[in-house]
């Protein structure tokens, strides 16, 4: 599978895009880093400046269709860029709407809720986003990984970094189902 990893220019959470990326890599998958200016992106350490890495597509100009599947990486600035951008926006919005699936990590689901695709979901997330997602219209539960159907796609959705061992392999998981 091509999996599109969407993150802003700066503020991703550097393990919530590394260990996600190796893994799809491990499995075989293609990843390809996609934000929304060329360049390099500047990961984080929670508040702390990180290593950077280069982008491989920019949104609005690498089709969602050229991708089979999503992840969006947390940390707390990322997705509030990312959801202030409406090509990334509508980028995210594409794969709800063509069926692809979806994983989402910590902070991530503020992206989804932007791109309103949470009404009828079951989602997890960082704790402070609860109400976003309540009052976006989906229901948040505090749970290590969520898996949720209630859609036209797949979306796993995780809390935080200490979950990352479980919500990779839950995303592997359901990925693997759609490409087959």
């Amino acid at each position: 599978m091509r999996i599109a990893f969407l993150t802003a220019p700066e503020g991703v959470e550097q393990i919530e895009l590394t260990e996600p990326w190796q893994a799809a890599e491990n499995a075989g998958h293609e990843p390809v880093l996609v934000s929304t200016k060329p360049g390099r992106i500047q990961a984080f350490d929670h508040l702390d400046k990180a290593d950077t890495f280069a982008v491989d597509a920019v949104v609005g100009e690498a089709p969602p269709e050229s991708f089979d599947a999503l992840v969006l990486p947390g940390g707390v600035a990322n997705p509030d860029f990312l959801r202030m951008d409406d090509k990334a926006v509508s980028f995210t919005r594409s794969f709800f709407e063509r069926g692809r699936p979806v994983a989402a990590i910590c902070h991530a689901p503020w992206t989804l809720v932007e791109a309103d695709v949470v009404r009828g979901r079951v989602l997890t997330s960082w704790p402070s986003l609860r109400t976003d997602i309540r009052n976006a219209g989906g229901t948040w539960v505090d749970e290590q990984v969520r898996i949720c159907d209630h859609g036209p796609n797949k979306l796993v959705t995780s809390r935080k970094p200490d979950d990352l061992k479980a919500f990779c392999e839950a995303f592997l998981d359901v990925f693997s189902q759609e490409a087959a």
